[in-house]
């Protein structure tokens, strides 16, 4: 089965991991449990921006259906086909499915390469004592 793992992470993070990763990969040190699909978020506010419940609904129909054009996955989910193009688009940019040329009469296809997406969320309720509490926009 291929899931694609989502996670939410803060920015440094993020980088360190990415660096390390490009490392392992220089220096052939990858096993086939490091090669697996991730997304991360750099907050929880990018995340539900970016994975709203429509995108999320319409990622489910579209890994369901196989619809052959954009069009037909509108149609899926009931929504405008123009509003599912642009969420289309955005998925596309973040990886989570693929357009592809060749539906019927030319038309592209959405196509989502994942049997399941797997979220791990870390949602501190306390604040990180270690970390600068000034607002960003602070002097």
């Amino acid at each position: 089965m291929t899931s694609l793992h989502i996670t939410v992470g803060d920015r440094a993070q993020l980088q360190e991991e990415t660096l390390r990763f490009i490392q392992q990969a220089d220096n052939g040190e990858l096993t086939p449990d490091d090669e697996r699909a991730v997304l991360q978020f750099g907050s929880y506010a990018d995340l539900v921006e970016s994975l709203t419940p429509l995108r999320l609904e319409l990622i489910r129909a579209i890994a369901a259906e196989s619809p052959e054009s954009m069009r037909e996955a509108a149609r899926l989910v009931d929504r405008d086909v123009s509003d599912v193009h642009a969420d289309l688009k955005q998925l596309e940019v973040l990886g989570v499915l693929d357009l592809e040329a060749g539906g019927p009469g030319g038309a592209i296809q959405p196509v989502v390469p994942f049997d399941s997406i797997e979220m791990h969320i870390e949602y501190p309720l306390l604040a990180d004592p270690d970390a600068d509490s000034r607002p960003a926009s602070a002097d």
